[in-house]
């Protein structure tokens, strides 16, 4: 009997059945319960923590409205230096970063990580000259590296597989909740300059440092080590025994097998950059957010070019934001609900490419009401597709390790969007920036192709597998193949 992908999909293995038959009374409304105490206590910490990365990552953007050049004494292209020297520290130290999580465990590793950015997020509001602004970006960039992939791998291990793609969705909702606040905290410390004889982005870089550093602390007090040992740095735990348990089975579970999460090796990390399947993705990625990087960088900007005020662009560069805290979480439940995570991003994807394009044919328009109009609308759906992409990997990833460095992989892609992004716009092509808009033009149009290659992909192998196999074992499903990247008939993959 030939079983459909939603049936394979997520389905319990019979060890993980008797294992979970000898928890007694412990039913499956128990498990929607315990469930929701991981939605409530560990998922909006690691939220938390990217919205702090990325209020630190980005308020520099609404700092530039705030004579910023002219206070450290640099140039718009020097800027775009910085900008990239930013992803180049995040890319160097991604895979390492993730290694260092395996071996301590995320509640040591993320507390000390989140710690470290937000002190020199604050140290950011003396930093005069190109030196010392260089050398700060790009210490940013080390001590943030790890933590967006780190984060989507306890995710996977916290959820079973047909809960991730709604997860990451909200997950992915502190970075359009960052930027959607960053631009009213801003418009308001901005109003700040005189201040103790500071400048209006000194202020904004100190406030937002001291939040990340508050966050650090409350991730040492309240986030678990593990799931296999759910209790945090100072003992705090919110699970009883009987559920600490089920965790460990439900992670067993997704994982097909116990003892899995180990160190990772230098083979594993080979093999998953051997594995030529997650290259789509990573492609996808790569060209699809290297414009959103200019964008975030540059939004601010663009619409004070339309004729806003310094601090009207500021609070208007929120309004996408909003609407990205609505568009990215049904994106992600529709995902697991119809368990088609391509055609999502791909829908996706394709409103991202649409308003791009429409938004570099009215770029020289006379309305800038319609100019702005569209500018939002593209910016809206530039990620609505990125954290469906990231469960679509793991959910073809087989143990932890492979999950772990592909994730890390697929980030460090998307960071390499920032070494692209930031050279987008040049100071030679204002103030309509016509060569920056054909470029991410091309770069959507190519990573559009790659959304298509991937679906394609996915399912001839599925249709391969299903004309090699002879028999197939109805309620077992195994998400990937072996680490060396090659084919076997032991699975189906997720579409």
């Amino acid at each position: 009997m030939v079983t459909s992908d939603k049936q394979l999909e997520g389905v319990l293995p019979s060890p993980v059945v008797e294992d979970r038959s000898s928890l007694g009374e412990f039913t499956s409304d128990d498990e929607k319960k315990l469930c929701r105490k991981v939605d409530f206590f560990v998922l909006p910490l690691l939220i938390l923590g990217f919205i702090a990365l990325n209020l630190d990552r980005s308020n520099i953007a609404y700092a530039l409205t705030d004579s910023f050049f002219e206070d450290v004494g640099i140039t718009q292209n020097q800027f775009n230096i910085g900008q990239q020297l930013l992803a180049a520290g995040i890319i160097i130290l991604e895979i390492p970063s993730n290694m260092v999580l395996m071996r301590f465990g995320p509640g040591i590793w993320f507390t000390a990580q989140i710690t470290a950015w937000g002190l020199v997020a604050t140290f950011q509001a003396w930093q005069k000259g190109l030196g010392s602004y260089l050398a700060l970006r790009v210490l940013l960039g080390i001590c943030e590296s790890g933590y967006i992939p780190g984060a989507l791998y306890c995710i996977s291990i916290w959820y079973k597989h047909t809960e991730t793609s709604s997860r990451f969705a909200m997950f992915f909702l502190g970075n359009s909740f960052s930027s959607a606040i960053g631009g009213l905290i801003a418009y308001g410390v901005l109003r700040m300059r005189g201040v103790g004889g500071m400048t209006g982005w000194q202020w904004l870089f100190i406030l937002e440092g001291i939040f990340t550093v508050l966050i650090g602390v409350a991730f040492a007090i309240f986030f678990p080590k593990s799931t296999r040992n759910p209790v945090s740095l100072f003992g705090i735990s919110f699970f009883t025994e009987k559920e600490a348990e089920v965790l460990r089975i439900r992670e067993s579970f997704h994982d097909q097998h116990e003892g899995t999460i180990k160190g990772v090796s230098l083979r594993e990390v080979w093999a998953v950059f051997c594995n030529w399947r997650v290259y789509p993705h990573l492609l996808i990625v790569l060209l699809g957010l290297a414009p959103g990087a200019a964008l975030n960088s540059y939004t601010p900007s663009l619409i004070s070019s339309y004729g806003y005020s310094r601090l009207q662009s500021n609070a208007l560069t929120s309004v996408s934001s909003w609407i990205q805290l609505i568009v990215n979480p049904v994106a992600g439940f529709i995902a697991d609900y119809t368990r088609r995570r391509g055609l999502v991003v791909l829908g996706g994807f394709s409103l991202w490419w649409l308003f791009a394009l429409v938004s570099r044919l009215v770029n020289n328009a006379e309305s800038s009401s319609l100019r702005f109009g569209i500018l939002t609308m593209a910016l809206s759906f530039t990620s609505i597709w990125h954290p469906v992409n990231s469960s679509w990997i793991v959910l073809n990833c087989r143990s932890p390790n492979e999950r772990n460095i592909s994730m890390a992989l697929y980030i460090m892609a998307a960071n390499c969007a920032g070494l692209i992004g930031p050279q987008l716009f040049r100071s030679a092509d204002r103030p309509y920036y016509v060569v920056g808009w054909t470029v991410i033009i091309s770069l959507l149009s190519f990573s559009l192709l790659c959304c298509i290659l991937a679906n394609i992909i996915y399912r001839a192998l599925n249709n391969r597998l299903d004309k090699k196999s002879s028999s197939r074992l109805d309620g077992v499903a195994v998400d990937a193949g072996g680490h060396d990247g090659k084919e076997t008939t032991a699975f189906r993959y997720a579409l």
